[in-house]
């Protein structure tokens, strides 16, 4: 089982699960994420997103992969390939992104 991300304006507007792209795709299709967007053809991209991966960290110890689990209101950055949680806003606080992790740090203002 696969997730994936339906992509308008580069926000994460949807996520489904869908086949595993190791399974065999519709003729005329090359990967799962093609296919799918032809589902949702008001969004701009479908891409695929790994459940276990957060703070490009895969959890259960294998391979990271797009930086961080999609979640509706995400920012997918298509030059790093990496899906980036909404920016916090508190009062108070300046956040940074860590092009590491690809979350936000906070840090409190003085």
């Amino acid at each position: 089982m696969a997730h994936y991300a339906f992509i308008k304006n580069e926000i994460v507007t949807e996520v489904i699960t869908g086949k595993n792209e190791d399974d065999t795709t519709p003729e005329g299709f090359t990967n799962w994420e093609d296919y799918y967007l032809t589902k949702r053809v008001d969004q701009d991209l479908c891409k695929r997103t790994s459940y276990n991966t957060l703070g490009n960290e895969h959890l259960l110890g294998g391979t990271a992969f797009r930086g961080n689990y999609a979640g509706i209101g995400f920012t997918y950055d298509e030059t790093n390939d990496v899906f980036i949680p909404p920016q916090p806003s508190e009062d108070g606080w300046t956040f940074t992104l860590d092009t590491n992790t690809w979350l936000w740090n906070g840090v409190r203002d003085e």
